[in-house]
């Protein structure tokens, strides 16, 4: 009924999936502090920025093609600074799905142990809520 009322032409994205959940959250938010201890070069806050950039951004641009269009036009001309710095002010792992989050935190737990860095393991109930919502190809990478 909604979309019969609405002006055409008309492009919609539609997002399947919950938000991303406060565990998830907080778990990016305590190895992001793990790892800056660790490096001892940056804030946790710097460190989830670059993460942003990095493991966030190419999940959102992957799944959605109005994050891309903007993310592109706005950001992707930038350096790679000025983009860590665009990060306090893009909403990217805000804006994630559960699915996208643990693609997002498994790419950053990846990193960090392939760095020798050491990451708090996530509690056993979050390990496996993250386990249900992995997608197929990504179980068979890991």
């Amino acid at each position: 009924m909604f979309l019969r009322n609405l002006k055409l032409p008309l492009t919609m994205e539609w997002v399947q999936g919950r938000n991303r959940t406060k565990d998830q959250n907080a778990l990016q938010w305590l190895w992001a502090t793990e790892a800056a201890n660790q490096l001892g070069d940056r804030t946790a806050e710097e460190q989830r920025f670059e993460w942003k950039l990095r493991f966030g951004v190419p999940i959102l641009r992957e799944d959605s093609a109005q994050f891309r269009e903007i993310y592109d036009k706005a950001i992707k001309p930038l350096s790679y600074e000025l983009k860590v710095e665009a990060m306090r002010f893009l909403p990217v792992t805000s804006e994630m799905k559960v699915r996208q989050m643990v693609r997002y935190l498994d790419a950053v737990q990846r990193e960090c142990l392939s760095n020798g860095l050491h990451l708090t393991d996530p509690d056993p109930e979050l390990r496996a809520y993250q386990a249900r919502y992995r997608r197929t190809e990504d179980r068979h990478a890991a």
